[in-house]
């Protein structure tokens, strides 16, 4: 799959509006209207610890992967709030994403930070 028909949102915010008004609707109407083909939503830093501790959020999180979103997150951030296992409950996919994030910030690929 070219690059250009994969997104990448950082989600770094741990304010739950960014979430709701910008994340997930964008991240869920990209899959659903075919804006792109692939899309992948990065959990860090402080938003690990809204995702992993709000019930609202993980089903959202839940709905964005059973339509199509890969929802993954920073190990390194999920350990350091406590949140890793909570994580891997829902399904999200938690790994070490500091080369995985360089390399994507090298190729050039499309990547949104909230």
């Amino acid at each position: 799959m070219e690059e250009t028909e994969k997104l990448f949102i950082l989600w770094t915010s741990k304010e739950i509006e960014t979430f709701d008004e910008m994340v997930f609707i964008y991240a869920l109407n990209s899959k659903k209207q075919g804006w792109w083909k692939e899309v992948i939503l990065i959990i860090w830093g402080a938003s690990a610890q809204l995702a992993g501790k709000d019930e609202v959020v993980q089903l959202k999180l839940k709905e964005l992967s059973e339509n199509g979103v890969h929802v993954t997150a920073c190990k390194a951030c999920a350990e350091d709030l406590g949140v890793a296992c909570a994580l891997e409950n829902i399904g999200v996919e938690v790994k070490y994403w500091g080369n995985a994030l360089t390399q994507v910030l090298k190729s050039g690929s499309t990547l949104i930070t909230v």
